[in-house]
């Protein structure tokens, strides 16, 4: 009965949209305790305080929710239809990394998942379930890897053979004893073009990640000024990085995005930094209203761009800055000052 409801649960799941589905044990990662504990002993989650918080949970799915008997993983693509890196070449052009382009997949992924949640209480009433999109104490890659959707690659990212790595994961805990699948192993070999392509050496070694050096970590997470050898090394990018998921040899691979709502906006692929520096709280929250820029507010994405523009060596964008030396914003402020220091202003 398992193993033939499984098989219909993933038939559901692929009409609904996702690339691919695995299930594996809450006790499938015994190894990621101690990686956890590791990684935030050596401090390098940052201001990620939420990260050494409940760490019982977070290494072990089972202390999450004891009674679960099965961990379902979906994985949902979000490949782009254009080249994510070209903005780079354009320094007078902000880069927001492709999931950030549209939609934020949290609100659109966790839909998916409940609507498939629904069909499968519908066929077990007697069991239970919990969703799960990136929000929760629970580590989505290693639980994924160990459901066979993909490996952590050199990157510290998910990938697959048959997916790439431009993906989402959600994940449905249930008291449901499905079978599980066999776990992926790694296959990255000799390449490091992840590695290789990190503007700010954020990857002490292969399959690790300092937080503290990774762009993504710095203009979303990280509050206040950010260290000058690190600001000078953002280059434009203000929302996320995607340079090492850009590289990634396994994206030839990669299965389309069939969800609308992460197709890029056109007016986010490219934006000027000029116009997305003159943002106020008003104007920032109606650009990107249902976008998860958003969440980060309008300071520390205005101190962002004030960073690219410093970066961009255009002089002519010194009165743009100029305009920000004053702001209410601290962060703002700091960084409007050292763009313009940047482009010889005074």
């Amino acid at each position: 009965m398992s193993a033939a409801l499984k098989a219909r649960l993933a038939e559901t799941a692929r009409d609904e949209g996702f690339a691919a589905m695995g299930v594996c044990r809450p006790d499938a990662i015994p190894h990621a305790p101690a990686r956890l504990a590791e990684f935030v002993a050596q401090g390098r989650q940052g201001q990620m305080a939420w990260m050494a918080e409940r760490m019982g949970w977070r290494g072990n799915p089972a202390a999450l929710w004891p009674e679960a008997r099965a961990i379902i993983s979906f994985a949902e693509p979000y490949t782009p239809a254009h080249d994510p890196l070209a903005v780079l070449d354009r320094p007078d052009r902000g880069a927001i990394s492709v999931y950030a382009q549209n939609r934020d997949y949290h609100d659109v992924l966790k839909k998916r998942l409940k609507r498939v949640g629904r069909w499968l209480l519908e066929q077990a009433p007697e069991h239970q379930i919990k969703v799960f999109v990136d929000t929760a104490p629970v580590m989505e890659k290693p639980l994924a890897q160990a459901a066979g959707l993909g490996w952590q690659g050199k990157h510290t990212n998910l990938l697959g053979r048959d997916l790439g790595n431009w993906f989402f994961l959600g994940l449905i805990f249930t008291t449901l004893d499905l079978p599980p699948d066999a776990p992926e192993a790694e296959h990255c070999g000799s390449c490091t073009a992840c590695l290789d392509a990190c503007p700010t050496g954020a990857f002490p070694a292969p399959f690790q990640l300092d937080a503290r050096r990774c762009i993504s970590y710095l203009t979303i997470e990280h509050k206040g000024p950010v260290d000058g050898e690190l600001r000078a090394l953002m280059g434009n990018r203000i929302y996320g990085c995607d340079d090492c998921l850009g590289v990634c040899p396994w994206n030839k691979f990669a299965v389309a995005a069939r969800e609308v709502k992460y197709l890029a906006r056109p007016d986010l692929i490219e934006p000027p930094l000029a116009e997305l520096a003159a943002l106020d709280d008003a104007a920032f929250r109606a650009r990107f209203s249902g976008s998860p820029v958003k969440r980060i507010g309008r300071g520390r994405f205005v101190r962002n761009v004030c960073y690219a523009i410093g970066n961009s060596g255009d002089p002519t964008l010194s009165s743009v800055v100029a305009a920000l030396t004053d702001d209410q914003d601290a962060a703002v402020a700091d960084a409007a000052r050292w763009a313009l220091a940047r482009l010889g202003g005074a």
